[in-house]
């Protein structure tokens, strides 16, 4: 197969980052089924979501360098392989041990194919364009979130096998772009060099204060897909009154679409000012969640969503520049590895203790328990910010004035 360009390669990573978040988010509009047909309590469904990231986990950890060494096409395609073997569970799914391995599959492929992915698109981008590209990958993850809410809502109301058909779809979908990915080149500019071996994710020692700041921004958005993504059907049925999975679906994608609208205008900002302001904009989000609870509007969840979703678009943006602009030389992909690590571990955590609390307390009670404990992690993301862009600042002085000591100082002959 020919090797495709830059530009058409570009967008072959993007879908594959497409494909990555509608495999995080497929069971979304399928949950409330699981739990009428099956009766599947939220605490389970909270483990079915997070078998997912704590399946990934560890794939992070010791593979999070993998495609610096072995090729992003390469690591996108064993990933893709592992997401279609996922999906497949749930196609098959007779109850929840299939659903269970269907996710850490998925986590697997997942934790394969995303850091990789989003690598490739900052590398097949134009030089200086890293801002750019981080916005894009934003704005197609949003698409593969908004894929899995539409066509999940959809195929879920209207079509036969509500509880299948949206996976097959899903499966199809990743087999065409697993084709097409084999055109892209093998492998790309910042590469290392020697041959990949057994270890953990390297953070330079210069580089971690960074890495803090930009993966606890990261953080904030999975945080917010740690509502949206197990319980954001439940509560538009049971808070918000919808009574249609596609009105549902309709309602949830506007999470997405609004991510993708506020990823267009991110590359307008620093990063530094795209985590301050998702950092707000999530503080906003999960109160107005707690608000839908107390006036079961539908407006208001509606503004809710649309909230978080322009809030994940800043904390995505912002962390995955963060960690791509200021990485080390040759330690890019094990750096956003790094942030996509701490991001889906409090995931993995966050989400089964949110469902546990709701299982417990209730609805309304589990939201506004999740939204003190979250408003306390978005208020020390804005302070790692501030402090890390004074670090860059006096690093970024230090090298300006030593570059003027050197070319003021006279030679010695």
């Amino acid at each position: 197969m020919p090797v495709f360009s830059s530009r058409t390669s570009f967008w072959l990573a993007g879908a594959v980052v497409a494909l990555a978040l509608w495999c995080s988010a497929c069971p979304t509009m399928t949950y409330p089924l699981y739990q009428s047909e099956w009766g599947v309590s939220t605490t389970t469904v909270a483990w079915i979501f997070a078998a997912y990231p704590i399946a990934l986990i560890p794939v992070l950890i010791v593979l999070g360098d993998l495609s610096d060494h072995i090729g992003r096409r390469r690591s996108m395609i064993w990933g893709m392989l592992a997401e279609l073997l996922g999906v497949l569970c749930f196609v098959v799914a007779g109850d929840v041990a299939w659903l269970l391995v269907g996710r850490a599959l998925m986590g697997l492929g997942v934790g394969l194919s995303l850091s990789a992915a989003s690598v490739a698109m900052v590398e097949f981008s134009r030089p200086g364009q890293e801002g750019r590209a981080s916005a894009l990958a934003t704005g197609v993850s949003a698409l593969g979130i908004a894929l899995a809410m539409t066509v999940g809502g959809a195929l879920t109301e209207y079509a036969p096998q509500p509880m299948r058909l949206h996976f097959v779809v899903l499966a199809l979908s990743i087999v065409t772009v697993t084709i097409l990915v084999l055109g892209i080149p093998a492998h790309t500019r910042d590469e290392a060099a020697e041959p990949w071996r057994v270890r953990s994710i390297v953070i330079p020692q210069g580089r971690r204060g960074i890495f803090v700041a930009g993966a606890i921004a990261f953080t904030s958005a999975f945080l917010l897909g740690a509502i949206v993504l197990p319980l954001g059907a439940r509560i538009a049925q049971q808070l918000a009154g919808s009574t249609n999975s596609l009105v549902t679906g309709a309602l949830l994608s506007v999470f997405a679409v609004c991510i993708t609208l506020t990823s267009l205008c991110a590359r307008r900002f620093n990063e530094w000012s795209l985590v301050t302001l998702g950092a707000i904009g999530s503080i906003a989000a999960v109160w107005l969640y707690v608000v839908t609870g107390a006036s079961h509007s539908m407006v208001i969840f509606f503004i809710a969503s649309a909230c978080a979703g322009a809030a994940y678009a800043f904390n995505f943006a912002g962390g995955l520049t963060v960690l791509s602009k200021y990485a080390a030389p040759h330690h890019r992909a094990s750096m956003v590895s790094g942030g996509y690590l701490v991001g889906y571990l409090s995931q993995g955590i966050g989400a089964p203790l949110l469902g546990w609390v709701v299982t417990v307390r209730g609805l309304r009670d589990g939201l506004l328990g999740g939204a003190i404990v979250f408003t306390a992690f978005f208020v020390a993301v804005i302070v790692g910010a501030v402090l890390a862009r004074r670090s860059v600042a006096r690093e970024e002085a230090t090298t300006t004035l030593g570059n003027v000591r050197a070319d003021v100082t006279p030679s010695r002959r």
